[in-house]
């Protein structure tokens, strides 16, 4: 999708810019914007925790998690069937997760 078609959709691009990134035209404010945001921190860190991007990572990272475990499509055939499918395997990745994790025991 590019910039134009997301200008005339009214949706914001949540892209981070490359290191190193340059400015583009006036009519790129909010891009223009995240690469000032970059060459004040020298990295994207201000930018991330502005626009949320942090959450959006870790939303893509679960994605990614999932796909891995329990493979990259839904067997089912009906949405109803989906929604279920996929909550099982969410729930099945909490219990390995929370099966994972170790005890620990404050001494002091």
């Amino acid at each position: 999708m590019c910039d134009d078609e997301l200008r005339r959709k009214r949706l914001r691009a949540l892209i981070p810019p490359s290191s190193g990134a340059r400015y583009w035209l006036a009519d790129y404010a909010e891009r223009n914007q995240a690469v000032a945001n970059q060459h004040v921190t020298r990295d994207n860190t201000r930018w991330k925790s502005i626009t949320g991007y942090h959450r959006r990572s870790i939303a893509a990272t679960a994605r990614y998690r999932v796909k891995q475990l329990f493979g990259g499509h839904l067997s089912l055939r009906y949405y109803d069937g989906q929604v279920a499918e996929a909550l099982a395997m969410i729930c099945a990745l909490n219990k390995m997760r929370i099966a994972g994790m170790p005890e620990s025991i404050r001494l002091a």
